[in-house]
């Protein structure tokens, strides 16, 4: 499968000049976000409350994969990545990539997912009829971990398949298309339009069962880390101020629908399998010492290693809690 060479070869031009383009004026923060992903926060985003809090101009730039957001901090177009798949991040620092997980954004369980055309014949019973097929899966993402873990639940060898790297968007319209026999993503709209034509590979048990653990991240560059951390710090906190106040309150969410791209109802349904972790839960939860976000990372980590970018000794030096303490 391809594998994760356009981060390397802008962490290698990046190396070469000595240092990162210039990220963050005073006036000026940029960050990444996920369209088709409603969080809480999109209604501190919309209402400018990051801007005035933080007291500069919040730019936010949306992605197609969280590989994208890598490559775009690499490039200093962005300072911060909320809601960056573990899965690009630990690609990323295999790569060397100077940039750091400082919080957690959200857990889910069944907002990414393989699905199989119906008219293939396929299912879990018989998944081996797929090895041979075209799949398409946005590489080196939260989508291609669950994609490698659910092949290995159901016994396909992932070598044995024709894995096409397409974004979200573009593996919907190739699976409906039957360009594809499978397709694996994450986004409401794309996984709603697949679903039109195909059926999960496993349910939201199986995959529990499979170990298959998502959650996202919130993400910096260590140059805007080190030089703005009151207004890294500051992010954090409206995101958790926005994360507790749509806990009580939801009236909100024709907000986030909006700013997501979204329906009400399919904003409805996959905020149902979110989970957005206090800074307690993340401390106890994530990053104590055999946390999730430890834990994973370094299996990820490992998962994900090529000969040219291999697992590092330590992932604990890529995690910095600092902004939540």
């Amino acid at each position: 499968m391809k594998m994760f060479n356009n981060v390397v070869l802008r962490l290698g031009a990046v190396m070469m000049v000595g240092s990162i383009a210039a990220t963050a004026q005073a006036d000026d923060v940029n960050v990444a976000f996920f369209l088709e992903w409603a969080t809480p926060n999109q209604i501190a985003k919309v209402e400018k409350t990051y801007d005035d809090a933080m007291g500069v101009n919040v730019n936010w730039t949306n992605f197609a994969t969280g590989v994208g957001m890598t490559e775009a901090m690499l490039a200093g177009d962005i300072d911060i990545s909320y809601s960056q798949g573990l899965t690009p991040f630990a690609n990323a620092v295999n790569a060397k990539a100077p940039i750091r997980m400082v919080a957690i954004a959200v857990a889910y369980g069944a907002a990414d997912d393989c699905i199989i055309r119906d008219d293939s014949g396929i299912s879990k019973s018989n998944a081996s009829e797929l090895e041979g097929k075209s799949v398409a899966v946005p590489l080196n993402t939260m989508a291609d971990f669950g994609f490698r873990m659910t092949m290995r639940a159901v016994g396909v060898d992932v070598n044995e398949l024709k894995v096409i790297d397409m974004n979200p968007e573009d593996g919907a319209v190739a699976l409906v298309d039957g360009q594809v026999t499978m397709a694996c993503a994450y986004g409401a709209n794309s996984l709603n339009t697949m679903k039109t034509v195909g059926s999960s590979v496993l349910t939201t048990v199986e995959k529990q069962a499979a170990g298959i653990t998502s959650f996202d991240i919130i993400s910096v560059t260590n140059k805007f880390a080190q030089e703005h951390p009151d207004l890294l710090r500051t992010f954090i906190e409206v995101t958790h101020e926005a994360n507790a106040a749509f806990a009580k309150d939801q009236s909100k969410i024709d907000v986030i629908a909006k700013d997501a791209e979204m329906t009400v109802e399919n904003t409805k349904a996959q905020m149902s399998g979110f989970a957005f972790p206090t800074v307690d839960e993340q401390m106890s939860d994530y990053f104590s010492e055999n946390g999730l976000a430890r834990s994973m990372l370094a299996f990820m980590g490992n998962m994900f290693a090529t000969s040219d970018n291999p697992a590092l000794e330590d992932y604990n030096a890529t995690i910095d809690t600092s902004f939540l303490e």
